[in-house]
């Protein structure tokens, strides 16, 4: 009875989610040349830079997504319980293979049908987690969200680059908003301009995944039944997010993101060969791996959306990520070790990121912020965190020092935790 209400239910989001899908509103952008950009495209040896001095038409802009993907809880074919109740022959599978990684669609949700080609074939992004050997476990579901929010924020920033403005943002724990100050940018030829607030949008959005790591382990929920601090600083969340900001500051600089179905397109295609350049395993394989950590990195015997099925927490937030990759001495104890050997034969390391802070003289953390209150309604989750750091607002320059308040908090948490299991096993 319960698989048969689940299946009823699921059936019935799926399609209130395909017409929520149906209903949005796509985006454009155009681009008006300047007397200057006219001149030049008529010279015999056109300067590229003066090519650039272009204004955007006030066509539909890319609006800021308004909700992230749901994400994959870290681990492999986790138990679940819906409140108190376990959940009985269900398992949470996650992992999927390279090739079966779908088409991008801008601000999906969760549900999505796009094309990954002009004259290619139509399917959902089909989001889950897969282990690369230069990258560790990625999450797909994080990759597409910063994008998207990067491209969204772009389009925002560079109409007005260099003047003051403030742009809301969707709430998570409370008000937050980007907050731009006055800057000069007369010196910038129109490249220059454009790569700044490329730059600028693409930092922009790996701080606000930054932002959604801290919501979350404060109690934010998307949805209101289901508990997601078992989420919050996941090991893989904030290296998938730059990944995605990386991708989007090349789409944005190699102006593939023009409309909807161009940005949508060319993230599909480098989005799939990033994957390819950190080179994934086979989904086989991320399955053996994510067994070989349980108990060290996630608890299988923990079902969602317990806080605790996630044992291993990523707190070094900034602006250079290094991925987990799975150690060959603890690969070694899985019963299948034969399997993901070869895995361990080959060259490799792991692949770090960062993003810029500085581009073309313009220090983007002392012009561009991002600014949030804290809600009356958690308000009582920071009680361990001084209230000079959060109490009148904070900003990403924040976020760091916050986040090891919160681990000192879990490391307190965890012990309980174990302590308890521990007593039970005893008993």
């Amino acid at each position: 009875m319960m698989a048969r209400l689940m299946s009823r239910g699921v059936i019935g989001a799926a399609a209130l989610l395909l017409l929520g899908a149906c209903s949005s509103s796509d985006w454009q952008v155009r681009a008006l040349p300047s007397d200057t950009a006219i001149s030049t495209a008529l010279d015999n040896e056109p300067d590229l830079d003066l090519l650039q001095e272009v204004e955007l038409l006030d066509l539909p802009l890319a609006r800021i997504p308004q909700a992230v993907r749901p994400c994959c809880a870290f681990g492999n074919a986790q138990k679940v319980k819906v409140g108190p109740v376990p959940v009985p022959f269900f398992r949470y599978a996650n992992t999927i293979a390279v090739d079966k990684v779908g088409p991008h669609a801008f601000e999906a949700g969760t549900f999505s049908f796009q094309k990954d080609a002009p004259n290619g074939s139509r399917g959902t992004e089909n989001n889950g987690q897969i282990y690369t050997l230069k990258g560790g476990f990625i999450d797909l579901a994080h990759v597409r969200d910063t994008a998207d929010n990067a491209i969204a924020l772009f389009y925002h920033i560079y109409p007005k680059i260099g003047q003051q403005q403030s742009i809301p943002l969707p709430e998570e724990i409370g008000p937050r908003t980007i907050e731009l100050s006055e800057f000069a940018v007369s010196h910038l030829t129109g490249r220059q301009r454009w790569e700044v607030a490329a730059a600028m949008s693409d930092r922009l959005a790996y701080f606000m995944a930054e932002a959604h790591e801290v919501a979350q382990w404060h109690g934010y929920r998307s949805w209101a039944p289901w508990s997601e601090t078992v989420s919050a600083y996941s090991p893989e969340d904030l290296y998938s997010n730059m990944l995605g900001a990386k991708i989007a500051l090349a789409l944005l600089n190699n102006n593939l993101a023009m409309n909807t179905e161009l940005y949508n397109q060319h993230m599909t295609q480098w989005f799939s060969a990033t994957l390819q350049w950190l080179q994934p395993v086979a989904i086989e394989q991320t399955n053996i791996l994510f067994d070989a950590i349980d108990g060290h990195w996630w608890d299988s015997q923990q079902p969602l959306p317990s806080k605790f099925m996630l044992l291993k927490r990523h707190y070094e937030l900034g602006d250079k990520q290094s991925p987990y990759l799975v150690p060959k001495a603890v690969a070694q104890t899985n019963a299948k070790w034969q399997q993901i050997a070869p895995l361990y034969q080959q060259p490799h390391q792991a692949h770090a990121l960062g993003l810029s802070n500085r581009v073309h003289g313009i220090n983007i953390d002392s012009v561009a912020q991002q600014k949030l209150f804290v809600g009356d309604k958690f308000k009582p989750s920071f009680k361990h965190i001084p209230s000079e750091l959060w109490q009148n607002g904070f900003t990403q320059a924040d976020f760091h020092q916050m986040s090891l308040y919160n681990q000192i908090q879990d490391d307190i948490e965890l012990k309980q935790h174990l302590d308890a299991v521990n007593n039970v096993a005893q008993e």
